[in-house]
């Protein structure tokens, strides 16, 4: 590569992560520093839900957030990603957490309200984490699994201030009149609080 190849690849680096319009060879580019740009939490992407499956907010002010309610999709990360874009479903989380490797999808804004509690009190004052897997399949409760979505959840606390603690960081079934189990009897507490609490 050339001095002149070097110059025009670093201009349209330069240019697209300063928002300007990508030529044609730089457009898949620009579009990942777009998705990763968009999303709250480094190294996320960004796969936002349809707009029918949340409510825009302007959180913190306009509601406090003082949870992080901690589910499992009963789902791959594809299709959860997939239910969180389809306009029928009426459901949507913050985060997707995926089993094998910990990849992070952001799905709706932090600010905004996930319809993913099932109690829209705890909707306007949490964050929602869906993982990939089953509630009675504990093999896809990985390593990279916890260490991703515990340093997810940390973060999360930090932004908002929220206590690092299991009053703050709940499962699903914890929500008042929960119809859910999950994240269920396999999922690791102890060793989740800890991973948060070391992030």
């Amino acid at each position: 590569m050339d001095r002149r190849d070097l110059l025009r690849s670093a201009a349209a680096l330069t240019a697209a992560a300063a928002g300007a319009l990508p030529s044609a060879g730089t457009a898949r580019a620009a579009s990942d520093l777009t998705r990763i740009a968009a999303a709250d939490q480094p190294g996320a992407v960004w796969r936002p839900a349809a707009s029918a499956n949340f409510t825009v907010s302007s959180r913190p002010s306009s509601y406090r957030i003082d949870r992080v309610v901690v589910h499992v999709a009963q789902e791959t990360f594809e299709d959860t990603v997939r239910i969180f874009q389809d306009p029928a479903r009426r459901v949507s989380a913050h985060y997707v957490v995926g089993s094998a490797d910990g990849r992070i999808a952001q799905c709706v804004r932090e600010r905004d309200i996930g319809w993913h509690a099932g109690s829209w009190s705890y909707n306007t004052r949490s964050i929602g984490i869906e993982h990939e897997g089953w509630v009675d399949w504990p093999v896809w409760f990985t390593h990279a699994l916890y260490e991703r979505s515990a340093a997810l959840t940390a973060a999360i606390c930090d932004r908002h201030g929220i206590p690092k603690d299991r009053e703050h960081i709940i499962g699903h079934h914890e929500v008042p009149g929960a119809t859910h189990t999950d994240p269920g009897p396999h999922w690791d507490w102890v060793r989740y609080i800890r991973l948060v609490n070391f992030a």
